[in-house]
């Protein structure tokens, strides 16, 4: 069932209201292929592979113009405030593939692009990418859900998150809290 654009938009100061800093990780995510997904408890990060075994390394959706994948997109990281209003474990439509949701405002007010945020033991670069939400983001969770992300004045608040390069290896656990360290 997707959201209707009244939900959208009565939940926007809900998540608006997310922690500054030290954001609490809620689901950790790898996509071993194309509309696959499982849940560890922890992930490792690296500047090489992005995440050992994801697809981004083999199949990103944006190279580089030698070819190779764009790291700028390795690691996507998606409110929890906003999963929680669009994707429910018991849909039929799969998580959104966010190696990384946590409980932290992902505005460009709050993490400027160029922002470093340890993640964990790894550090990670926040791009200057903007995710639109693409067209299976549409597709899964409704036109209005797409809408509501790039509807005026609301890409600055990066509802559907924000895409981050890794600038040091390191792993991320569940229990860990994301923090900035520059911005």
């Amino acid at each position: 069932m997707t959201p209707t654009a009244d939900a959208l938009a009565k939940a926007l100061p809900h998540i608006l209201a997310a922690p500054r800093d030290a954001g609490p990780v809620t689901c950790l995510c790898i996509r071993p292929a194309r509309n696959q997904r499982a849940f560890p408890d922890h992930l490792t990060l690296t500047r090489a592979e992005g995440i050992p075994g994801d697809r981004w390394l083999t199949d990103p959706w944006l190279r580089l113009p030698d070819g190779r994948p764009d790291p700028r997109i390795q690691i996507s990281i998606l409110a929890s405030r906003v999963l929680d209003l669009v994707w429910h474990p018991t849909d039929t439509a799969p998580h959104p593939g966010d190696p990384i949701v946590a409980d932290l405002d992902l505005s460009e007010a709050n993490l400027p692009d160029g922002t470093l945020l340890a993640v964990g033991t790894a550090v990670l670069r926040v791009s200057s990418l903007f995710n639109d939400g693409c067209v299976k983001w549409k597709a899964r969770y409704g036109s209005g859900a797409k809408d509501w992300v790039v509807a005026p004045g609301h890409p600055t608040l990066r509802l559907r998150g924000i895409l981050c390069a890794v600038e040091r290896d390191g792993m991320v656990r569940m229990s860990d809290t994301i923090r900035k360290i520059s911005g």
